[in-house]
This record gives C-alpha cells, sequence and structure tokens, in this order.
C-alpha cells in the first residue's frame, strides 16, 4: 500500500528546507583552477525562488540545477573574467513576500537581469510586477507556462503549458486512444487549463472526460469506475498526483497517467507512487539521459558539484542559467541593465550545445516537449 505517512513525511521535510542552507549552497571547493572569474565588479543576477509546500519539488531541484550552471561557468572564467554574482532570493507564495522582492529588485541597481523564476505562480506574478514597475529589468527564462505575447520584458524558452498539453494528447491520439480523462489537481488548473485540453482534443477527435477536484484528489480517485477512461491527463503539481494516485491503487483497473512538466518523476519514484499507476511525465526539456552535448554537460556537472540525481527540473534550472550566460557573452558595451536589455529584446534563437532555444513566443515553431516513462517497475524510462 502507498504509505500516506512516508508521503507526507517527505513533504514536511521538503517544505522545512531552506535554499540557502548548506543542503544547497555551493561546494566548498568546486574546482577553482586558474582559469576561475575574479569575484568583483562582476554582474549581478537574481533568482527568486518560491519555497511554499506547493512548489517546493519544482522549486529545489530547478535552483540545484541554476547553481551548478553558473558555479561551473564562474570557474571556467565567468563572463568577461569577472564572476556572475549569483542571488537567490525566496518567497513564500503570499503577495506580502512578492512585493518585499520586487521592492528588494528596484533597490538593487546593480542587477542586471532576474533569472529562473521558479515556480510558475510566482513567475507570472513576477513578470506583472516587473512589467509595471521595472520595464528595463529583462525577466529571463522563467519557469512559466504562460508567457503571454511576448512583447514584455520576459523573455521565456520553455515550451508553455498549452504546448504540453497539445503534444500529450497528439501522443495519445497518434497511439489510437479514443478517449482521455482530464483530472485538474486544483479550482485554478480546472479554470486555466480546461479550455486548452478540449480544444486540443477537439481538434484530434479525441473524446475528454472532466474530474474536478470536490473534496479530496484521493476521494475523487475513487469515483472511477470500468466505464472511465484508462488513460488520465492529470493537471496539478507533484503532491496533488501523490495524493490521486493513492486514491487509485484501490481499484483493480490498472490506469496511465500523463503529467505535466511540474511533475518531479524522481519524486515520484522515491514515493513508490507508478507501482499500480505508471505514470508519463509531459516535460519542456530533452529527456535527461539524452546524448545532446547541453544535456552531457548538465550531468557531468551535476555530478561534480552536487550529490543529486538527474531530473527534468534541475535540466531546465541549468539551461535556464546558461542562456543568460550564453546571451550576457553577446551584450555590446559594459555589462549594465540597459545593455543587457537591449541584447535580450532582439528576441534572437540560440543554439545552446545542440538544444535550439527561441524567446519570441510569436514567432517559434517546433518547441521542444519531451515524455519519460516511470513504469509499474520503478523504473524510469526516456
Amino acid at each position: 500500500m502507498f504509505q500516506t505517512s512516508y508521503r507526507l513525511t517527505r513533504r514536511s521535510l521538503l517544505a522545512q528546507i531552506t535554499l540557502g542552507s548548506s543542503a544547497l549552497a555551493a561546494p566548498a571547493a568546486f574546482g577553482q583552477g586558474n582559469k576561475a572569474a575574479s569575484g568583483s565588479n562582476g554582474p549581478v543576477v537574481v533568482q527568486v525562488v518560491d519555497v511554499s509546500a506547493s512548489q517546493i519539488d519544482v522549486s529545489r531541484d530547478f535552483l540545484v540545477g541554476s547553481r551548478a550552471a553558473w558555479q561551473d561557468l564562474n570557474a571556467r572564467g565567468g563572463i568577461r573574467n569577472k564572476a556572475v554574482r549569483h542571488m537567490v532570493l525566496e518567497v513564500d507564495g503570499s503577495a506580502k513576500s512578492l512585493r518585499g522582492v520586487a521592492d528588494a529588485l528596484k533597490g538593487m541597481n546593480e542587477c542586471v537581469a532576474a533569472v529562473g523564476t521558479v515556480g510558475d505562480k510566482v513567475a507570472a506574478q513576477l513578470a506583472a510586477v516587473l512589467r509595471r514597475e521595472l520595464p528595463d529589468l529583462p525577466h529571463v527564462a522563467p519557469w512559466l507556462h504562460n508567457p503571454g505575447d511576448g512583447a514584455d520584458n520576459t523573455f521565456s524558452i520553455f515550451a508553455t503549458r498549452q504546448e504540453q498539453i497539445a503534444y500529450a494528447i497528439k501522443s495519445l491520439s497518434v497511439m489510437g486512444v479514443q478517449e482521455v480523462g482530464a483530472v485538474y489537481g486544483s479550482t485554478s488548473e480546472l479554470a486555466t487549463y480546461r479550455e486548452d485540453v478540449e480544444r486540443a482534443a477537439t481538434e484530434l477527435k479525441l473524446k475528454v472526460r472532466t474530474y474536478a477536484p470536490t473534496t479530496t484528489l484521493d476521494s475523487l480517485a475513487t469515483t472511477l469506475n470500468a466505464q472511465s477512461p484508462r488513460i488520465l491527463i492529470f493537471l496539478g503539481g507533484t503532491p496533488e498526483l501523490a495524493q490521486f494516485a493513492q486514491g487509485i491503487e484501490k481499484q483493480a483497473a490498472q490506469r496511465y497517467i500523463v503529467a505535466m512538466s511540474d511533475v518531479n518523476v524522481v519524486a515520484l519514484q522515491q514515493l513508490g507512487v507508478s507501482r499500480f499507476t505508471p505514470v508519463i511525465a509531459t516535460q519542456s526539456v530533452p529527456a535527461v539521459n539524452s546524448n545532446l552535448p547541453i544535456v552531457r554537460n548538465y550531468r557531468e556537472v551535476l555530478g561534480r558539484l552536487y550529490d543529486e540525481p538527474p531530473t527534468a527540473q534541475s535540466l531546465a534550472g541549468f539551461v535556464s542559467a546558461r542562456y543568460c550566460a550564453e546571451m550576457l557573452q553577446t551584450v555590446e558595451g559594459s555589462l549594465n541593465r540597459p545593455n543587457v536589455f537591449q541584447a535580450f529584446a532582439k528576441r534572437q534563437p540560440l543554439e545552446l550545445a545542440g538544444l535550439r532555444l527561441n524567446p519570441d513566443t510569436r514567432k517559434r515553431t517546433g518547441v521542444l516537449v519531451t515524455q519519460s516513462m516511470l513504469g509499474a517497475d520503478g523504473k524510469i524510462v526516456g
């Protein structure tokens, strides 16, 4: 049986992690060779991280990947032989903490970019604040599922939630699936994504049954019966999916869950969620076992600096930081905020060690979306 006490214990431990603590701090000695950059007068980038209980799985891994990328860059000479100063500001999901971060950014003239804001809710909120109050500060590569029209100071590189949904439904259509269930982790996800799911399904002639949370998600799972779809698209995070899966495992019929990029399959693997319910994770980065040069570099750097397993979320954090670093290398003139903004404002596509990134959401085509499967045997494939 799925051990509720184990899940809650893990959740409590994660919620108590302070992302600036020694568990995630820079390693004491990380290859400071002859090329190590000088720490004086280097550009400052700020990363805003949501440490609330509902976001900690995504935020923790994303930040690990970002820190690994910045540490590796500085060990190799930084930007123009100056170390990039990577500062982390935490929020707890409240409006008050976000206001505090916004005010702090207003007083940091040395900050050239806000990079890798995570998770999605705070990224959207910060994007709105920066658009109004700091339109000259680039908001670079946030973990943002609905980036808007790309006409402001947010430069998004990851697949939108709509693009993830379309990919997931198309992959099911190709497999010959005729009907799917759409399970929403909260009323917020229901209101935000129901139309996107139904539109994508209609275009591919799939039937959709909607399952909205009215009580708890494990109770919602028990309402499924023999006539319910065997394949379920889940719109929600890791803790919500774990709770839903707990209800599913009490049933005789095996089902498959197709999740979006906010679900951490390594966390689900550790919890044994897939023993009765295999999970297909839709991701906005390459598979972590990919042979792309950027992914090989990520695995090497992560393994050297942190005792952490590769995850899609930490790879996303790594890509976010690397994208920002590559763009900083292209800045004309001094590394100040106006010049940095001008470099990003061009919204030029970038080839990042085999991974093509396009921050212009109005023009990009063929955005990267991949899938990995956490099987009943507990192994991750893809």
